[in-house]
């Protein structure tokens, strides 16, 4: 049996980024996949810590928190930089992408239209950041820490991603982000998983068709 097992809806997520490191680092996990006809009958949401998924067990360590997740598995694997300096700059990239994807589920719950106008019109500032810091790294030709992969990497991936779909063409002003994208796709392990009937027929977010 895998140590790992992921127990979460049938989206991608808060999970995905997980799921990409994983299959990057030549992981396999097990995945109990979660209805919400079985969530809203109550046991499982009742045995939870916080009464919310994702739950990931680690053998057995059991997990609650996305981010706190990631952070495990960054230690587990070195994907937490190469010295404190290093992991304190992962640490703030992923409070950032924890702001934006907070940002992006906003728009995703609310269906006003004048809504969705003003996160598209925001977004760029959202972005910039991270452009910024690709740009103070070796010229943006490495990752978004250091030299080394970090669990930062993939969840900023994973937000990339999402965006293009969502707002496709979002990337166009941000040529090192641009290309950040294209250079973690063609990681092969992850480049296999993210071609993956699993992965592409995940939605994004809950019932919604994205």
């Amino acid at each position: 049996m895998p140590p790992y097992t992921i127990v979460y809806f049938p989206t991608r997520g808060r999970c995905e980024a997980l799921r990409m490191l994983l299959a990057d680092q030549d992981q396999s996990w097990k995945e109990e996949v979660v209805t919400k006809e079985s969530w809203l009958q109550g046991p499982l949401k009742a045995s939870c810590l916080y009464g919310q998924l994702p739950k990931f067990q680690d053998g057995d360590l059991t997990l609650y928190q996305s981010n706190a997740i990631l952070r495990h598995l960054g230690r587990s694997f070195g994907l937490y930089g190469t010295d404190e300096r290093e992991a304190a700059l992962v640490d703030m990239v992923n409070d950032g992408l924890e702001d934006l994807r907070r940002h992006c589920g906003h728009l995703i719950h609310h269906k006003r239209e004048e809504d969705k106008a003003q996160y598209v019109q925001e977004l760029p500032v959202h972005l910039q950041p991270f452009e910024t810091l690709l740009s103070q790294n070796q010229g943006g030709q490495a990752f978004i820490v250091g030299d080394q992969i970090s669990f930062a990497d993939y969840n900023l991936l994973d937000l990339l991603l999402n965006h293009q779909v969502l707002v496709p063409g979002c990337l166009d002003p941000f040529p090192l982000l641009s290309a950040y994208v294209a250079r973690l796709n063609s990681r092969p392990k992850l480049k296999a998983f993210l071609a993956s009937p699993e992965h592409v027929n995940r939605p994004i977010f809950g019932s919604r068709k994205i």
